[in-house]
């Protein structure tokens, strides 16, 4: 639940049967070094309570989402980016495309996420955190 997200956490919020999703929490965890970042798949309670506060479209956006209490939400290219940018180096170097406008970086965002399950493939259920990584996901 949002409640479970400590202060200093940002939550990552993915589509929890989208293979290439997967593997980017997978990676986003590997490279966290901060410990920033928790997770939860979009369809677990956590996901359903930002999308229903924030009144989004799941049509529209179904792929990944950015939140904290500070920060509020990002979303799409943009929060792909905030998460990047605390990756540290290189990956922090993405933050540059920052200066392409949002309209252009969603565009390429959503051709992707259009073609993710086609390209990459879909599980059946969300992911199951092995139990070292119990603790970075909230459901």
């Amino acid at each position: 639940m949002i409640q479970d997200l400590p202060k200093h956490k940002q939550l990552v919020l993915f589509d929890g049967v989208c293979n290439l999703c997967n593997s980017s929490v997978l990676y986003v965890i590997k490279h966290d070094k901060d410990d920033l970042f928790m997770f939860a798949p979009l369809q677990s309670n956590a996901g359903k309570q930002i999308i229903e506060k924030f009144n989004l479209d799941t049509s529209i956006t179904d792929s990944i989402l950015l939140y904290s209490e500070e920060k509020g939400l990002s979303v799409k290219s943009s929060a792909a980016l905030h998460i990047a940018k605390h990756l540290g180096f290189p990956r922090n170097l993405m933050s540059i495309f920052f200066i392409v406008p949002t309209f252009i970086r969603n565009w390429v965002y959503d051709f992707v996420a259009r073609n993710r399950y086609k390209w990459y493939g879909k599980k059946d259920a969300c992911m199951i955190p092995t139990p070292e990584l119990t603790v970075k996901f909230i459901a």
